[in-house]
């Protein structure tokens, strides 16, 4: 299940988030929402570290906290994703290791840093709405706004996106499992990264009023577990929840 090399019409997380925030008929992102830049550079550092080519560097006798150690990386065969791969390139480059939060600024070009400004990931919503219009869920053209001409990605195969949509609403309700361990990595991490992407709204819009607020509840739960207890339990991938630590410190 982790290792997604395989050319499937299956999503990345990435590309989840993208399409979870995607107005349908409009094709674009909300203006307003300033949050899924760095979400989607999270998505990337999970991606890498489900497929085995990052992890966390180990906690050490002092346990010291998620948010304190660095990425390392663990295999540089590339992924065949040229975004994963380009991160990947980045961190191989980088010695001494930097922080899961120094990565996600970095990839985001959100950094004082002149340094590190080449480590910026550019145009990543426009990449991704691409792999989605080559898998076939979004089309592309041209809207006019007043002031200028913008690429949008409207949706065409309703199918996946109201799948991911059911995906995630059942993840909480009819298959919740009440334990984040027994949860599929991919599903918690998109639940984790839709959040902090502020798109998760959009994939319960849809449900009734007590159904919303029991996905709702659950989410919260989720996002206050003690995420370096958790990150401690066999069987689990570190680098995962330190991406999430950075997002809910």
């Amino acid at each position: 299940m982790d290792d997604l090399d395989s050319k499937e019409t299956r999503l990345t997380l990435m590309e989840e988030v993208l399409l979870l925030g995607l107005k349908d008929k409009e094709g674009y992102t909300s203006f307003w929402n300033d949050c899924i830049s760095s979400g989607l550079r999270g998505c990337i550092l999970i991606e890498l570290g489900l497929r085995g080519r990052v992890e966390l560097e180990k906690g050490g006798m002092r346990k010291r906290s998620l948010l304190g150690r660095k990425i390392l990386l663990k295999n540089d065969s590339p992924t065949g994703d040229v975004l994963l791969d380009e991160a990947l390139k980045h961190v191989k480059e980088t010695d001494p290791p930097e922080t899961v939060q120094n990565w996600i600024e970095y990839l985001s070009g959100e950094t004082w840093n002149p340094l590190k400004l080449r480590y910026q990931l550019k145009n990543v919503r426009e990449r991704l709405a691409k792999n989605l219009v080559e898998k076939g869920v979004l089309t592309t053209e041209k809207q006019n706004f007043l002031l200028f001409d913008m690429t949008t990605h409207p949706l065409t195969d309703n199918i996946m996106k109201t799948r991911l949509v059911k995906k995630v609403q059942e993840a909480v309700l009819s298959k919740w499992v009440n334990d984040a361990h027994r949860m599929d990595k991919r599903m918690l991490s998109l639940i984790f990264l839709a959040h902090a992407s502020d798109v998760l709204e959009n994939a319960f819009a849809p449900l009734n009023d007590d159904d919303y607020e029991l996905a709702m509840k659950r989410v919260r739960e989720l996002l206050y577990l003690d995420l370096d207890n958790e990150s401690a339990k066999p069987g689990t991938n570190e680098l995962m929840w330190a991406v999430f630590a950075s997002f809910t410190k």
